[in-house]
């Protein structure tokens, strides 16, 4: 029988992340560290960039090496880096450009002195980023969505009993079956010392073990999903604060429970031919509040109270069921560990991508003195070491680089989901573009994923966007008339305007390079032919290669593009939950307020996941074919709707 969960706690490794260092090199470090000047140090190991990293995960060994060419029109594009020794000067694949410090520098493409592989370098420019730190941030989501049986450490025998070793499990000749206790559990009776004991109940035997107010969950969560602030939660519910919190946590540990039966089971025996994933980021601002002891009038020196975290979502374009949301914030990072791993690694004289801490921005090391042959001055030491030691005086935890949240949301998507093919819709964000590019590299290497932008002109009212609607589909229709088109549906008509522009048009663009044609990105995007109530027009790009398809297929697949999924998602979010809503004009007039914003990121994360399999499993969405169904059933993970209920009590 299923037993009684808990959350994963921080020292439980459910990724092993391989140091990717030995300890010769570890040593080396700490003896070079004073003898040489910070530049010279970093350039010493900058071979870290491209030194893959490997991790266990699900009893699997992954290698992750992510510094590589991020342009799909490069013939070097997911290449590892390599040095061609059988040329004159030995040049290699990638340099590293820039210099100082390391958010500045960047992978650049060289030529290709050897011609084996056909295809043109662009002089492509690339950010490098830590593998470590991926693993790292890999293994940080792995763990907040992981649940373990709870097994208490059982006292069958008092003290002085010479059967002290014995248990129930492996002797149960040496003790008495007493029945079941309250909660329908086994009670057993040593039959030396006579000692009774209960046993743990069973998932089954109670879904309300060690819970008072059980009864209110139902009601608890639908205020959770309707932006019910969490005191008039716990003034309508007769509650406090830290109960509050206690069943937010017991809710959310409930629909973990509910998506390792019902999601991952299902997807580990489903295969999609292809898969459409919308990813967008939201920020939503945490209120930034000193800890307990370290307020007051005393303290002048302050950080800024709204801190913008940021928020990555990824669905389903077709069913809009949404795979994964994530905050790019580590609540369980302490100072304490940053500070070691510096003083041990001397991560201070490295370049940024070659840090274990990397994804923490600005605080991914801890200030060191200055060696003999530092650039750093002692003010400016002491300056950098009052910054940092100044956050450990607030909420706990520190923000991730959003760029490192991605790579690893959408790496974790991709060991979920079974998929031949992989269809890819952002807005034009960086990080977003150069997640992708760098976690489906071999995909796009084979023609097997493509990536298409959607950019919406956010500047146009909802009366414009509206009245492009009205008169896009007439404009439409008249196409098609004046076409001698014999169809009227919408989406007929503008599949055939999209197949009559891709006779000639294209995304890339043909350059002759001595008398060899060569394609590269041509950055210009069409308009798509079929307006929304809430866009208007859109225009669509494609980042990847789609030179080997047919008008027609091109033309299907552009037809597909939408953010909708996304948007859609995250106006649920602004409009469900109280702590991530947008923010309220103040009483003055004169700026924004937060203030039903969180203090702890990590109930950001619970009354996400918690609205996630609400909104997955419970919430039926009206498709085009008319029919009300929930994204798993649309996705074709589940036949039937769930309820609250269903999901707070397992049933």
């Amino acid at each position: 029988m299923a037993q009684l969960k808990r959350l994963a706690t921080k020292d439980e490794e459910d990724v092993v992340v391989q140091i990717p260092l030995s300890k010769e090199e570890v040593s080396d470090r700490v003896k070079q560290y004073v003898e040489l000047a910070p530049s010279r140090f970093s350039k010493r190991y900058n071979d870290l960039l491209y030194r893959p990293v490997s991790f266990t995960f699900n009893e699997k060994r992954h290698q992750i090496q992510y510094n590589f060419c991020t342009n799909p029109f490069c013939k070097w594009h997911g290449l590892p880096q390599e040095k061609f020794t059988s040329v004159k000067s030995k040049p290699s694949r990638y340099r590293l450009s820039g210099r100082g410090k390391g958010e500045r520098q960047s992978i650049i493409c060289n030529d290709d002195p050897v011609g084996l592989i056909r295809g043109m370098t662009w002089g492509c420019i690339s950010m490098p980023v830590s593998n470590w730190s991926i693993a790292e941030e890999i293994k940080r989501l792995v763990r907040i969505e992981t649940i373990k049986d709870l097994e208490p450490d059982y006292q069958f025998h008092k003290e002085t009993c010479i059967n002290g070793e014995a248990n129930p499990f492996r002797e149960p000749s040496l003790f008495y079956k007493q029945g079941k206790s309250k909660v329908g559990a086994q009670v057993w009776q040593c039959k030396t010392c006579k000692k009774k004991t209960s046993l743990l109940p069973t998932r089954k035997q109670s879904t309300t073990y060690n819970q008072k107010r059980n009864d209110i969950l139902p009601s608890f969560t639908r205020d959770l999903l309707n932006r019910t602030p969490v005191t008039r939660t716990c003034e309508k519910l007769e509650i406090g604060v830290s109960t509050y919190y206690h069943k937010l946590e017991w809710v959310y540990r409930r629909c973990l429970e509910f998506l390792e039966r019902h999601e991952k089971t299902a997807f580990a025996r489903t295969e999609f031919p292809v898969m459409w994933l919308n990813t967008d980021k939201m920020i939503y601002n945490l209120n930034n509040v000193r800890k307990k002891g370290q307020g007051g009038k005393e303290f002048h020196d302050v950080e800024e109270s709204q801190f913008p975290t940021h928020i990555v979502v990824t669905a389903d374009v077709h069913s809009q069921y949404v795979f994964r949301t994530d905050v790019a914030y580590d609540w369980d990072i302490d100072l304490d560990e940053i500070k070691l791993d510096t003083d041990l690694l001397k991560e201070d004289h490295l370049n940024e991508f070659c840090r274990k801490n990397a994804r923490f921005k600005d605080r991914s090391f801890f200030p060191q003195p200055p060696t003999q042959n530092d650039t750093q001055t002692d003010y400016e030491y002491k300056a950098a070491l009052k910054e940092f030691e100044r956050r450990g005086k607030y909420v706990e935890g520190l923000h991730v680089n959003s760029t490192y949240t991605t790579i690893a949301h959408l790496w974790l998507i991709k060991q979920l989901v079974n998929a031949s093919e992989w269809r890819f819709v952002t807005d034009k964000d960086n990080s977003l573009m150069t997640a992708f590019s760098r976690v489906f590299e071999k995909e796009i290497r084979l023609s097997d994923a493509h990536h298409f932008i959607c950019q919406v002109d956010r500047g146009k009212t909802l009366k414009q966007c509206y009245k492009e609607h009205n008169e896009g589909r007439g404009e439409l229709l008249r196409w098609g008339a004046s076409m001698m088109h014999d169809t009227r549906s919408i989406w007929g008509l503008g599949y055939l305007k999209l197949l009559d522009l891709f006779q000639n048009a294209t995304f890339h663009e043909e350059v002759v390079v001595g008398s060899d044609s060569y394609r590269k990105w041509a950055e210009e995007p069409i308009e798509h032919p079929i307006p929304t109530k809430d866009k208007g027009f859109y225009n669509v790009d494609c980042k990847t290669d789609l030179s080997s398809l047919e008008p027609s297929e091109i033309a299907n697949l552009i037809l597909n593009v939408s953010d909708h999924a996304s948007n859609s998602f995250i106006q649920q979010i602004r409009r469900r939950l109280s702590i991530l809503e947008r923010p309220l004009v103040t009483a003055r007039g004169d700026g924004k307020s937060y203030i039903y914003a969180n203090f702890n990121p990590k109930y950001a994360q619970y009354a996400l996941t918690i609205l996630r399999t609400f909104y997955n499993y419970c919430e039926t969405i009206k498709g085009l074919d008319g029919k009300k169904q929930t994204p798993a059933q649309r996705l074709g993970i589940t036949d039937k709707e769930f309820k609250i209920e269903d999901i707070l009590y397992l049933r």
